[in-house]
């Protein structure tokens, strides 16, 4: 017992911090298509009234740049912001679908979203799950972060939510005033929940915002997930490892990586592999 407990205590990180969307749940692509649904519906009245075409939303151009992994209304702010669009007033978060304002279109795709996900279901990726297991029996802390206001109802709705020591989410950060991503507060906050020092800590993302919120907020190792093939941009916005899938990487890897020797790790022949250069 003894021996085991040495062992625990002796591991180089003490906690990883995972984002909800794309890396614990499989609701990315659901978020994209009710912005999708929200922009398109939006600029095309837009369209009438100003008597000029905006470019519709498209998924393989506008997702990743403007709205993955961003807090709700700085996605909307930076979407119109890409179409020229800066006169839509910020209005308050309890606007509805009615109100022509950054929240109440925001506040619109939240509504299709959470349909969506009534309708159609949600599921996680088992080989992030597995890899939580796993941590855990070693000793490992495990919290959430994420921009998401959903984020404690699709976990409980998957039964994950004991999971997680801490979860810092979408009304968190609200009620607490903490900047967006690609700012680290979220991760940051987190990590002070669980008395957690940030070097000692590991940050999991699949979005560029969040990688680059992971190393601006200090984290000893920021471990990007390429859902969409965009490798090379985890890499140039933060992210220290970048795999496919949790299933490329595992604990030992995460151990050699404190403990200085990443530059033997096999997973940089799989990301060269895999790179989008």
């Amino acid at each position: 017992m003894a021996t085991l407990m040495n062992k625990l205590a002796a591991k180089p990180f003490d906690a990883v911090i995972f984002d909800l969307d794309g890396v614990l749940t499989q609701t990315a692509s659901t978020h994209s298509s009710a912005w999708g649904a929200t922009f398109n519906e939006y600029l095309k009245k837009r369209s009438a009234k100003d008597g000029k075409t905006y470019p519709l939303f498209e998924h393989e151009k506008d997702y990743l740049p403007y709205v993955d992994g961003k807090a709700r209304y700085v996605g909307v702010q930076s979407f119109m912001e890409s179409r020229g669009i800066t006169d839509l007033p910020y209005g308050d978060p309890s606007d509805g679908p009615e109100k022509e304002t950054i929240c109440g279109v925001g506040n619109t795709k939240n509504i299709l979203f959470n349909k969506k996900v009534e309708e159609e279901g949600v599921e996680f990726y088992k080989s992030t799950i597995d890899f939580i297991h796993d941590l855990r029996k070693r000793g490992v802390r495990i919290g959430c972060a994420s921009s998401s206001k959903n984020c404690i109802q699709i976990l409980k709705k998957l039964g994950l939510l004991e999971l997680f020591e801490t979860i810092v989410d979408g009304n968190k950060s609200a009620t607490l005033k903490l900047r967006s991503k690609p700012e680290g507060d979220i991760f940051t906050t987190a990590a002070d929940e669980m008395k957690v020092s940030y070097d000692r800590c590991v940050c999991v993302e699949d979005a560029t915002s969040g990688v680059e919120a992971g190393k601006r907020g200090g984290f000893g190792l920021v471990l990007g997930i390429a859902r969409h093939g965009n490798h090379t941009d985890l890499e140039l916005n933060g992210a220290d490892i970048v795999v496919s899938d949790m299933a490329e990487t595992n604990f030992d890897e995460i151990v050699r990586w404190f403990e200085g020797g990443s530059q033997d790790f096999s997973w940089h022949i799989n990301y060269n592999q895999y790179s989008d250069v």
